[in-house]
């Protein structure tokens, strides 16, 4: 794998959530609390003031460290979830990882979203993202690809009926809409191929 500049990507994640907080907002306010994008913009930018702390530690301890700061500002539903991720991700990953470890580290910390979620794939979350992420990781893909499954894996949300979460309590009414936790995971997955993508 290309050497991983971590400031870098904390950056671009942070300017991408930025950038796209006011989207998220809306997706969220047509079936959930209208709080996901002011609450990500508020968790990835906590993060990027430490991008330097962050990136001086070994891999591991900087997303373990990434996920605890993420609980910590994001609030709402999505705290918890994000920064499990990012935890789960740093208790399994190596500090120099290949595309094999990536893959399987990727696959516990997706494990650990949907059960401190209590959600599985097809509910209309995030997992519906990451679970193809995860499959594509594992199946070799580019940067590039996995970032349009991504991309892909939320647009896919739009017909589902919500069952877990806020969104949940509409029921058929939430049919017709994107899953805004979906649609920030997989702006997180493009930001990231992008940024590994400039340090290779």
């Amino acid at each position: 794998m290309a050497a991983l500049n971590l400031a870098r990507l904390i950056a671009v994640a942070a300017d991408t959530i930025a950038a796209h907080a006011e989207e998220l907002t809306a997706l969220d306010q047509a079936i959930g609390d209208g709080d996901h994008g002011l609450n990500m913009k508020r968790g990835f930018e906590a993060v990027r003031a430490e991008a330097d702390a962050f990136a001086a530690k070994p891999l591991p301890d900087a997303l373990k460290a990434i996920g605890t700061k993420l609980v910590m500002t994001v609030g709402g539903a999505s705290g918890p979830l994000f920064g499990t991720l990012f935890m789960a991700l740093g208790k399994a990953i190596a500090a120099d990882p290949d595309r094999k470890n990536l893959a399987a580290a990727f696959g516990k910390a997706v494990e650990a979203v949907a059960a401190r979620g209590k959600s599985q794939i097809g509910q209309k979350t995030m997992l519906d993202v990451l679970q193809p992420v995860h499959d594509a990781l594992a199946g070799d893909k580019t940067a590039a690809e996995i970032a349009d499954i991504a991309d892909a894996a939320a647009e896919a949300t739009v017909p589902m009926k919500a069952l877990r979460g806020r969104a949940s309590f509409l029921g058929e009414r939430s049919v017709g809409h994107m899953d805004a936790g979906a649609r920030s995971t997989a702006l997180l997955v493009r930001s990231v191929g992008q940024a590994i993508g400039e340090s290779a």
